[in-house]
């Protein structure tokens, strides 16, 4: 699982940040939100514009340049206010009881990259512009690397780890891993599984779906097929097509003529039924995208209590997920942008709060900080 995070002159994040992803000393909610001492999860909230997706897409990258089949420009991810020319993500993961340090430098007007991985401490890749040394792999030496590209991505593609069972966990893990944008809809499988909801119900059906709902009382069902019919209308499509029953109701709702909300709840579950069964990170921007408050809850309770070798990372605005009981302080960070300094976080229990405190209130009130600075005077609305 991961235990933390580095991004330093990457994007919005011009200060070098860390992200801590280990328990802390609060006792509340051991039993369901930590996993071998390893968080289940964060949440980032924080003002529009003010650094939470780019957290996130310190994370993509790595899913991205190991295993994405596109080029990714570079020279975005460099912070544009700042005077320095690289920028840099580090990430530490816990497998099985190894550790895992994996760096990626990349200098933008040298257009060369720095990768260094360790395993408990013991450097087996290092690599500087296009050559490295590795004790991955039966050559020591390489040289002549692609520059666009990270060398570990080319050694796993040519030996899949046959040689190291910790490497190849650790890949199952991120393989197992899913991006989910819940506003764009867009997810990415790095292990290329069909996640994306038409192809989920074709290769599962709706037994997941629906067995969901019917645990949670929720008055709905799914049907997916090429027709479907109720007491007053019959449906027949070309293709197969989704379709919501009401309880009550009973006829056909064709999937674009449902909410804006069920439509974007559709689209999570299958990455989130797929992260909880098989381990992985679910990392999500604009998780609260169209879902109920208490759907909101919801689905943060069920992943705690059911996954295990799995770990939620979203991005939220919605500030009833602030609750002590659903997250721990130590799984909740605020996000601010100051000014020529960029983004900067705070994780709650760094301010220390009691158990009992209302989390919610802390922050709104503005001790974490990452709240929108609005002006309240009524003039200023006449």
């Amino acid at each position: 699982m991961l235990t933390k995070f580095r991004l330093d002159n990457f994007t919005s994040f011009k200060i070098d940040t860390t992200v801590e992803i280990d328990r802390t000393n609060y006792k509340i909610l051991s039993d369901k939100n930590i996993y071998e001492d390893t968080l289940k999860g964060v949440m980032f909230v924080g003002a529009n514009a003010s650094g939470k997706t780019n957290i996130i897409r310190g994370l993509k990258f790595l899913l991205d340049m190991l295993f994405a089949e596109k080029n990714l420009n570079l020279s975005t991810y460099h912070c544009l206010f700042s005077k320095e020319t690289y920028f840099v993500l580090e990430y530490d993961f816990n497998i099985k009881g190894h550790s895992i340090n994996y760096l990626i430098q990349y200098d933008v007007a040298e257009e060369a990259f720095i990768e260094k991985l360790k395993i408990d401490n013991r450097v087996v890749l290092n690599r500087v512009g296009s050559s490295a040394e590795t004790e991955i792999t039966e050559a020591k030496i390489y040289s002549d690397i692609d520059k666009n590209s990270l060398l570990l991505r080319e050694i796993y593609f040519n030996t899949k780890f046959r040689n190291n069972s910790v490497l190849k966990e650790w890949f199952l893990f991120l393989l197992n891993s899913v991006y989910l944008d819940g506003y764009k809809r867009q997810v990415f499988s790095p292990g290329k599984f069909p996640l994306g909801l038409n192809e989920y119900l074709e290769a599962e059906g709706v037994e997941s779906i629906n067995s969901f709902f019917e645990v949670y009382n929720f008055n709905q069902r799914v049907e997916y097929s090429n027709k479907s019919s109720g007491q007053y209308t019959a449906i027949t499509a070309k293709e197969k097509d989704i379709f919501f029953k009401r309880e009550g109701v009973g006829e056909p709702i064709p999937y674009p003529m449902e909410s804006l909300g069920n439509q974007n709840l559709l689209n999570l579950l299958p990455s989130f039924f797929h992260v909880i069964k098989n381990g992985g990170m679910l990392i999500v921007d604009e998780f609260s995208s169209g879902l109920h408050n208490f759907l909101e809850e919801l689905l943060i309770a069920y992943f705690m209590k059911h996954s295990k070798n799995s770990q939620i990372i979203f991005v939220s605005h919605s500030t009833n997920l602030l609750t002590n009981s659903l997250l721990r302080p130590d799984q909740l960070y605020a996000v601010d942008f100051v000014s020529i300094d960029g983004s900067k976080i705070k994780r709650f229990s760094s301010e220390k709060p009691r158990e009992a405190q209302n989390l919610e209130k802390m922050y709104t009130s503005g001790v974490f900080g990452g709240i929108p600075k609005f002006s309240d005077e009524k003039n200023n609305f006449e």
